[in-house]
């Protein structure tokens, strides 16, 4: 279990540093210097190679740029749990998947009733979305009263929750396609996949096509992040190396690096014990899935890092005009409702209909109030549901409602959920009588 509890520590670390952003983006873009946090990411930022040059506002470099770098992260972690994690076989997966479907039709049909035929019916992906890093902050929060089980389960329906935004992206969020770039970036694709099945593993390769395949999508008119999760379906998962051979290998290592003790008494001054390390690390590294090895590296980046700067740009709303008639705008109430209504009803309700109809069962220690606690802090959208909404208005007044309604969303579901999360006793696993 200590590849989960690291990955839950991080992220929920990730949440901590992310409302620290948030509030510091908020306080700047409404405080005397909000004309600084303006320009600072409207700021020209020019990449030129020869005649051929992206430029781009600041903004849209972390937004369409690191933000790529963010749904690789997410590409890859879709990749692992399908292969070896919650997602691996149909037991373990209804559950989760069932939880992300709810939480995300419910939200958009609530969202979608209160702006049908209105100018804010496109932002009808913008409460679907659930904020991992912040969910899992607030559970860490509660400390030892939730248990591991929960917070795997939110992990889980989250990451099948970001499949479905990746594709809400990719098929509603596109205005005007390049099909030129795009049949360049298929290609690219199928060289990465090519690359994949000859068995090569030097990252030199992969990372020149996939730069290749991200400038492709950004200029196609698709999303550039969605390159990223595509690329992350490329990387290799199989192992160079058997566990048995890796055993063998490794007892024979150490051996030589005991015998080779009398050469010198520390590593660093002893060469035959250096070479003894580097063999052994290469080792290590061949019985390693480059899919999670990569994975491990970028995470701490990402997650203490990418986000936090995407919060810092993103998340300052300027609050101007009276605050009654924001509150009550149709984008920021569809947003609100979607998120701390529609969210935890969806969640809690396709979740037991799956358990109802013998598709899924509870994990070990978890109760219903348990699971409409955890739907609750899945109605906190912020990072994703800030993403969608910067892709579904162009309208800045749309977008500061949008913005205003996932902001206030997310507060009020992690105090409530916090909160009931808070009061609800361990759920106790029955005994099982043996004979």
């Amino acid at each position: 279990m200590q590849p989960i509890v690291e990955f839950l520590r991080l992220e929920a670390a990730s949440g901590i540093l992310l409302v620290a952003c948030a509030l510091t983006a908020l306080i700047w873009a409404n405080s005397i210097y909000a004309s600084s946090y303006t320009e600072l990411w409207a700021t020209q930022v020019v990449v030129a190679v020869g005649s051929f040059e992206i430029s781009k506002p600041l903004l849209l470099w972390i937004n369409d740029g690191l933000m790529a770098v963010f749904f690789f992260l997410v590409g890859l972690e879709i990749k692992r749990e399908i292969l070896v994690g919650e997602l691996s076989d149909l037991k373990s997966a209804s559950l989760p998947i069932a939880a992300a479907i709810g939480g995300m039709v419910v939200p958009a049909g609530v969202y979608a009733m209160l702006n049908a035929g209105g100018p804010g019916v496109r932002g009808w992906g913008v409460p679907m979305a659930t904020d991992i890093a912040f969910a899992l902050g607030v559970l860490a929060l509660i400390g030892s009263r939730v248990p591991l089980a929960l917070k795997i389960f939110l992990a889980a329906f989250a990451i099948v929750d970001d499949i479905g935004a990746v594709l809400v992206i990719a098929l509603f969020y596109t205005s005007q396609i390049y099909w030129a770039y795009l049949a360049v970036a298929g290609v690219i694709l199928v060289g990465l996949i090519l690359l994949n099945l000859s068995g090569a593993r030097a990252p030199v390769g992969y990372t020149i096509l996939g730069v290749a395949l991200w400038v492709c999508f950004l200029k196609s008119g698709v999303h550039a992040t969605v390159a990223g999760v595509l690329f992350a379906m490329t990387i290799p998962a199989r192992t160079r190396m058997n566990p048995d051979l890796f055993v063998e290998r490794g007892r024979e290592l150490l051996k030589r690096f005991d015998a080779a003790g009398e050469h010198g008494p520390q590593v660093v001054l002893n060469e035959d014990r250096q070479q003894v390390v580097h063999r052994l690390e290469r080792s290590c590294q061949d019985i390693q899935m480059p899919v999670e090895r990569i994975e491990n590296t970028l995470h701490p980046y990402v997650t203490l890092g990418i986000v936090p700067i995407f919060a810092l740009a993103n998340a300052g709303v300027q609050l101007s005009g009276p605050p009654m008639e924001l509150m009550t705008s149709p984008i920021t109430l569809g947003v609100i409702l979607g998120l701390i209504i529609g969210k935890p009803i969806g969640i809690t309700f396709f979740s037991w209909l799956a358990v109802k109809i013998g598709l899924a069962v509870l994990p070990e220690g978890v109760g219903w109030r348990q699971v409409f606690g955890v739907g609750i802090l899945g109605g906190i959208g912020f990072t994703m549901s800030l993403f969608i909404a910067e892709l579904a208005f162009i309208d800045m007044e749309h977008l500061t409602e949008a913005k205003f309604g996932i902001l206030m969303a997310s507060l009020i579901a992690g105090v409530v959920g916090f909160l009931l999360l808070k009061k609800v006793p361990r759920h106790r696993v029955k005994p099982k009588l043996g004979l």
